[in-house]
């Protein structure tokens, strides 16, 4: 074993000395046209006079955002907890009443929804949403459910087509539509779909992505909010997660989305009214659609372009976090470019509101957020371990990740033991992010590339980490060569610096480098 790493040490001994030399003086000299130059002193120059004030900045300006989003996410915490403290449900502050059937009109006082299924080759979860869409609570005169079948697979095809036949004989009012392209992806099938001529009958639409299992008193539960408030144009449910114990990545997604709609989803809704709809598990009026526009297939996040038109034209909408439903678990960038100028010039909603959907909902939480993530807590502070003089607060590094660790943390307390790990990963995952929102805001060559997410249904049985026992499924590249930078930088630290930072790198450079191997599942 020994003559096996003998070359590692070997190498890391190499990289150590080569670091040395670049960080701590130790002189090179090189000879040109028979005069001695000193690689030290031109080292040493161009340090202080160019990459250490370069470093400075780079650092305040981190400083500064790490500010700003502690501050949002503080007031975003604040608004929940007034929510918590002075019980300000949507049913305390609109009007709710429930649906009552007419003993002379029937079933004509319950408004016509339709429910749309947009799928793609969704072999292992299609039963599950139909049925689930077939069983809800709702006259069977006064729902159409229209099922959006993309799939390119022919059996796939077949077997959606002979469900819905199935639930259609069983006096479901159940249309199974495609068409010949998938222009648009879902967005095109979507707007596809408003198009039939029964869709004009209908009040509202109710949309449910594959992989969703919608509650039965779902419709029962949201439409009075519409009916009752002829303001709201939205009334979205919260997600709940099946399979999140299938993997390590399932159970930090979770996480991750049991915040964003604790803390953004919620404040939004209380302060603002307004906030992104998440693509399914949401009932819209058909009037406030039409009004914007309906569905556009301009950016891969069609679901957010329609909330921020409709938003812009004044309407409402609420988020009910105790209703949920299960699911198996760039775009913004790129509309914000496309609509931030029409965000500025709008005339119908108050400039508080502007600001919110500029600064709050799409410029911190889309785009800056990923970029300081990835790039200070992965990129400057890995660095500032050659760079000793330039002194990073402990406030940064320390006391407000901490805090906002703590505030994301408390959506999912039975996944609290795994907050370190959560974190780490999610420094990997923004990696990702930063890229998705570069492609985005400069509008790369993949920003309307659209990847539809594998479900397996329950095909898996639930284990923290995969069971195919193969560790080396796979390798990414981009992970396994930050994964070796930031371990190269923790060694540095470790052998010559004189704080405890190299704990923080050990940690992280083997986060990037188990992703690298996909080792935490898919």
């Amino acid at each position: 074993m020994f003559l096996l790493l003998k070359p590692l040490l070997s190498l890391q001994d190499l990289s150590l000395n080569l670091i040395s030399v670049m960080f701590h003086g130790e002189i090179l000299k090189a000879s040109v046209d028979s005069v001695g130059i000193s690689m030290d002193t031109m080292w040493r120059e161009t340090r202080s006079v160019l990459i250490v004030p370069v470093f400075k900045c780079v650092v305040a300006m981190c400083l500064v955002i790490s500010l700003l989003i502690f501050m949002e996410s503080v007031y975003m915490n604040i608004v929940v907890l007034y929510v918590k403290l002075f019980n300000r449900k949507p049913e305390k502050v609109y009007k709710w009443e429930a649906m009552q059937e007419d003993m002379e009109l029937g079933h004509q006082n319950y408004p016509m929804v339709l429910v749309q299924i947009p799928m793609y080759n969704e072999r292992e979860v299609f039963e599950l949403s139909i049925g689930a869409a077939c069983r809800l609570t709702w006259p069977s005169d006064r729902l159409i459910v229209q099922v959006l079948d993309d799939s390119t697979d022919p059996a796939i095809m077949e077997l959606v087509s002979m469900e819905c036949a199935k639930w259609a004989s069983k006096g479901i009012n159940i249309k199974y539509e495609r068409r010949d392209n998938r222009n648009g992806y879902k967005a095109g099938a979507l707007k596809h779909g408003m198009r039939h001529s029964y869709v004009k009958h209908c009040n509202y639409l109710a949309i449910f992505d594959a992989d969703f299992q919608s509650e039965s008193d779902y419709l029962q539960r949201s439409i009075p909010f519409l009916i009752h408030n002829p303001e709201v144009a939205l009334v979205q449910a919260r997600w709940r997660f099946v399979n999140a114990n299938t993997c390590l990545v399932t159970r930090m997604q979770e996480m991750s989305l049991n915040y964003h709609f604790m803390a953004e989803q919620q404040s939004g809704s209380t302060r603002h009214a307004f906030f992104g709809f998440n693509g399914t598990a949401g009932v819209w009026r058909m009037a406030a659609m039409e009004e914007a526009g309906g569905w556009k297939d301009r950016t891969t996040v069609e679901d957010m372009d329609l909330a921020v038109r409709v938003g812009l034209l004044g309407w409402k909408f609420i988020f009910v976090n105790d209703l949920e439903q299960h699911r198996w678990s760039c775009g913004p960038a790129n509309l914000f470019r496309k609509m931030t100028m029409e965000i500025i010039h709008n005339k119908k909603v108050k400039i508080w509101k502007k600001f919110y959907v500029i600064y709050s909902f799409f410029f911190l939480r889309k785009i800056i957020v990923h970029f300081f993530t990835f790039f200070f807590y992965c990129v400057i502070l890995p660095t500032s371990v050659f760079l000793p003089e330039v002194k990073i607060p402990n406030w940064s590094t320390i006391y407000v990740p901490s805090i906002i660790t703590l505030f994301s943390a408390i959506a999912t307390p039975r996944s609290f033991y795994l907050v370190v790990f959560w974190i780490l990963f999610e420094n990997v995952m923004d990696m990702h992010r930063t890229k998705g929102t570069l492609i985005g805001l400069f509008e790369g060559g993949r920003v309307n590339e659209w990847v539809v997410t594998e479900k397996l249904g329950d095909t898996l049985n639930t284990k923290l980490l995969p069971r195919n026992g193969r560790l080396l499924k796979r390798v990414n590249l981009k992970e396994m060569m930050m994964g070796i930078y930031i371990l190269c930088c923790a060694c540095y630290d470790f052998a010559f610096g004189n704080t405890y930072l190299y704990l923080y790198l050990f940690m992280q450079a083997t986060a990037f480098l188990i992703s690298g191997i996909g080792f935490v599942g898919t």
